[in-house]
């Protein structure tokens, strides 16, 4: 499995033996992580070192691919973060740009209390780099400012008889300052929602992602965590996210084997990792969210790529998967299942 951002003539040909979705014919592609137990990724794997089953019944793999993926690349970042974290984001943004490549197709989404849509989905570069930088403004063109820093702390030993002070001014615990902003909606559902139902539309032949920045938190959204999850897994979507504020975490570094860790009260970004064969590190420091970035789209491009052909269906019921690696020692992580599209919805 070659480190490279490049596609081979060899890879665009493999993926145009892809099947052609039909009435008759559902085919199920999976792409596949393998990790060693120091979290780095295995190459030289071969299609008979894999097995898949399918609600616990084995599946005949009849497609396999090692070779790099191109990447299309729905960018979801919170605008809800502290004001030290979105100043040290912000001072990410080049790297973020940086770690796609010429091959790569980008777009661009915020959200707070709303979803911004910033970016349609054009090659990397500098008109990407533009679009990162100005995910940042608010409607009057001034950096959004984020929440104030630290936790917000209304009752507890924090709370004493002192007058505190915010900012530098003075604050009353008896006026909802802080509380307030917890009552602002953080709407993570729907942003993924809006940047899946982009991605549906994007060539078959890339690999389609969501890369999200954010604390993980979830408030106000009209869209539900079963909703949006159903959405991704039947246009084979996956969330790759960076964990920042009360998402970083120390002892959760990456997302390895562990289904659902606790990250965060709150957090729901390990459940859509985990659901849909993603990966998510939480970082802290500038330096480790800027190495995070070129760690987590070299995952997603190289990936193993299974298929099979399963049982066609009218219905769309959750079918499970379990994809397993014939070889002792190593971490596999795949989407935990899927939603086959009716044939109706099948192109």
């Amino acid at each position: 499995m070659p480190n490279s951002n490049r596609p081979t003539s060899a890879d665009s040909n493999s993926r145009n033996e892809l099947p052609t979705f039909h009435k008759s014919v559902d085919f199920v592609v999976v792409p596949v992580t393998v990790k060693d137990s120091d979290g780095r990724l295995v190459e030289g794997l071969l299609k008979k070192d894999f097995s898949v089953l399918e609600d616990g019944e084995s599946e005949k793999i009849s497609f396999f691919d090692s070779e790099p993926f191109p990447l299309s690349v729905a960018v979801v970042l919170d605008s809800n973060l502290s004001e030290q974290t979105m100043r040290k984001v912000r001072e990410t943004l080049p790297s973020l740009a940086g770690a796609f490549s010429d091959f790569d197709e980008v777009g661009v989404f915020s959200y707070g209390n709303t979803v911004n849509a910033r970016m349609d989905f054009s090659g990397a570069g500098g008109e990407l780099e533009t679009a990162l930088r100005h995910s940042q403004l608010d409607a009057n063109g001034n950096y959004i400012s984020g929440r104030p820093n630290g936790p917000p702390v209304v009752s507890g030993p924090m709370t004493g008889t002192a007058s505190p002070s915010v900012n530098g001014h003075p604050f009353d615990p008896g006026v909802p300052h802080v509380t307030n902003y917890r009552q602002e909606s953080s709407v993570l559902n729907d942003a993924i929602l809006a940047a899946a139902m982009a991605l549906s539309k994007r060539d078959r032949a890339r690999r389609k992602l969501i890369f999200v920045i954010s604390d993980g938190l979830e408030k106000g959204s009209n869209a539900s965590y079963g909703d949006v999850l159903k959405v991704l897994l039947s246009n084979e979507i996956a969330v790759y996210a960076i964990g920042v504020d009360s998402a970083a975490i120390p002892g959760y570094n990456t997302l390895q084997n562990v289904r659902i860790p606790r990250m965060g009260s709150g957090n729901i970004l390990p459940k859509y990792v985990s659901a849909t064969g993603g990966d998510v590190f939480a970082e802290f420091t500038k330096d480790a969210i800027e190495q995070a970035y070129s760690r987590l789209t070299e995952e997603a491009r190289n990936q193993y790529t299974l298929g099979y052909t399963t049982r066609a269906t009218a219905a769309n019921n959750y079918r499970s998967i379990d994809v397993r690696v014939h070889r002792p020692g190593l971490i596999v992580r795949a989407k935990d299942g899927y939603y086959p599209l009716p044939p109706e919805r099948q192109q």
